[in-house]
């Protein structure tokens, strides 16, 4: 009896931290040893319980849920595999920066390594890949260790939203039994004691330092801003405010959410990763100074622009206090945060220049796109093309996740800015192709009118992340690229190697699709032009539930379709520009 009344007091105390601290959302797994956790969750009025049979998918979930309500989400399992299951999405939620608080039930200390089912050493389970770790103290019902459930909890909050954001574990050892009392909600109607609060404050820099880098920006004459993966919109008012000011071109990548809504601005530069392509554009385009925000971007071409800038000061920007720096480039790591990085150096400078060098880029910007746009006048489905159209049919105020290897590269080239508002997400931390179909419909859960772009391998790796949409009753508009293996090896070296190249990086699987959305009860379409498409897509948002479009293109010529029109529109951009000299 004084055991449940421990375990009831001592979950109840960290249970109603959690609200508290403003976890509002936990995803669940279903599991024996984390009973007094889950339980406790569910009484609680205020939070939200997402329940997600496999682990591995409810990690992903989770690593959405917080990118789209940029808040830390709980994440609870039951002891053994099912915890190391976690492992992928906390690897990504650490690279991109993502809040979760991890919260894993283990066998108490007694049944550790003696042959015990389901125990595993969970100690540091998951490595440096967690911001941080305590192994909880057994559960008690003294007045210190309610105080110490609730501490732990706040700080565990706190650690993960700190900069730079991350996930944090915490391993919660139970003894049987495992049932707390829960005709006695004390803990979440009656304050048993004041919270610790953990004051955080935002990283910003001396006076004098403000004023020896608003110099240095003033003085160059040709300068860039690099904006990558950030979503922050008071960010992306002040960089804009200062790119306007000082007449630095911003190269946008598209997960910086600046290539869509109010904010958007003729500073913004879209179609980078193609004219970057070309040496004789190149030349002309070299800058003395480079603003570099947020991620690394997605363009590869981009990235080999960067490294050739050898005379470039490079100020990497950096309210994380990371070291996002693969190219190795940088003249200073500045630890600032954006926001008060932008808006004191634009505060401190008074600089006019007569627009040439911005508007050369916005030349060079417009004639890319205007050749790109050729691309929709393709019949046959396409996969480039797709994105084009998205630009059109997307609703505003909607979502766009996409699937890595070829799919965020082509939202790259052909999602052009727009003035409607569609956040862009793609899992960019460490670049996988597994859990997206869970980290989408996370997302699902908090934007209205989600559409997840996905490859067919990336799509058959996290099938069973479906089931969530089902279970959950989630509005999700799945369209899968179907080309029947791994696209973006074509554009690699490995292509040449004709003896091997199948077996080892095409890897064609003949899946048919339809089949998997009728298991998980998915409304289902596969277009064969166009107008099917158009009409598929605009018609999934009146429809409840999740809807799966299979587009099925050619592997094999797409990357030639790529690459004829790049030859195209580099000869283009080259004969507008000698015209103009």
């Amino acid at each position: 009896m004084q055991h449940r009344e421990a375990l009831t007091a001592y979950t109840g105390a960290f249970v109603d931290e959690l609200a508290k601290v403003q976890i509002k959302h936990v995803v669940v797994s279903p599991g024996s040893r984390s009973t007094p956790l889950a339980y406790m969750l569910m009484e609680h009025p205020h939070i939200q319980v997402h329940m997600n049979i496999d682990e591995r998918s409810a990690g992903f979930f989770a690593l959405g849920l917080a990118k789209a309500s940029k808040s830390p989400v709980g994440l609870l399992c039951t002891s053994g595999t099912a915890a190391a299951n976690y492992f992928p999405a906390i690897v990504e939620a650490f690279n991109s920066r993502i809040p979760l608080l991890v919260m894993t039930a283990d066998r108490p200390h007694e049944l550790r390594d003696v042959g015990a089912p389901q125990a595993i050493d969970q100690i540091h389970l998951y490595g440096k890949h967690a911001k941080w770790f305590v192994e909880m103290a057994l559960p008690e019902s003294t007045e210190e260790s309610i105080r110490y459930a609730r501490t732990i909890c706040a700080r565990a909050a706190a650690t993960a939203v700190s900069a730079p954001a991350g996930p944090v574990h915490l391993n919660f050892p139970f003894r049987e039994p495992l049932i707390p009392y829960l005709n006695e909600p004390k803990w979440f109607g009656v304050d048993p004691g004041p919270s610790i609060i953990v004051e955080q404050s935002v990283p910003s820099l001396p006076e004098d330092v403000f004023k020896l880098y608003a110099e240095r920006i003033a003085h160059a004459e040709k300068g860039l801003i690099i904006c990558g993966g950030t979503d922050s919109e008071e960010f992306n008012s002040a960089v804009i405010s200062l790119s306007e000011k000082i007449g630095f071109p911003i190269l946008a990548d598209p997960l910086s959410q600046l290539r869509s809504g109010s904010v958007s601005s003729e500073m913004i530069i879209d179609t980078y990763d193609t004219f970057l392509r070309y040496e004789e554009v190149k030349e002309n385009l070299k800058p003395d100074l480079i603003l570099r925000f947020g991620a690394m971007p997605v363009s590869k071409a981009l990235t080999i622009f960067l490294k050739e800038q050898k005379n470039s000061e490079v100020l990497v920007i950096d309210g994380g206090a990371g070291w996002r720096e693969p190219t190795g480039t940088a003249a200073a790591m500045i630890y600032c945060d954006e926001t008060v990085f932008c808006r004191n150096i634009a505060n401190r400078i008074r600089k006019s220049s007569d627009g040439a060098w911005m508007e050369y880029w916005k030349r060079v910007r417009d004639y890319t796109k205007e050749g790109l746009s050729r691309i929709r006048d393709r019949q046959e489905l396409d996969e480039g093309k797709l994105f084009a159209l998205l630009n059109d049919l997307m609703p505003d105020g909607s979502s766009l996740f996409v699937g890595n290897s070829m799919p965020v590269r082509d939202l790259d080239t052909f999602f052009h800015s727009s003035p409607k508002k569609v956040r862009l997400f793609c899992n960019r931390g460490a670049n996988g192709i597994d859990g997206v179909v869970s980290t989408a419909l996370g997302v699902s859960a908090v934007v209205k009118k989600a559409v997840l772009v996905i490859g067919d391998l990336s799509f058959f790796h996290d099938m069973n992340g479906l089931l969530a949409a089902k279970l959950l009753e989630l509005n999700l508009t799945i369209v899968v690229l179907n080309n029947d293996g791994g696209g973006i090896f074509s554009f690699l070296p490995q292509s040449n190697d004709e003896k091997h190249y199948e077996a080892l990086f095409g890897t064609p699987h003949g899946l048919d699709f339809q089949h998997a959305a009728q298991l998980y009860g998915a409304n289902y379409s596969a277009p064969k032009n166009w107008d099917e498409f158009s009409d598929a897509f605009t018609s999934s948002f009146t429809k409840d539930g999740l809807k799966v479009i299979e587009v099925k293109t050619a592997r094999k010529s797409n990357v030639q379709k790529h690459r004829d029109l790049w030859k195209d529109v580099s000869r283009e951009i080259n004969s507008l520009l000698n015209e103009e000299k």
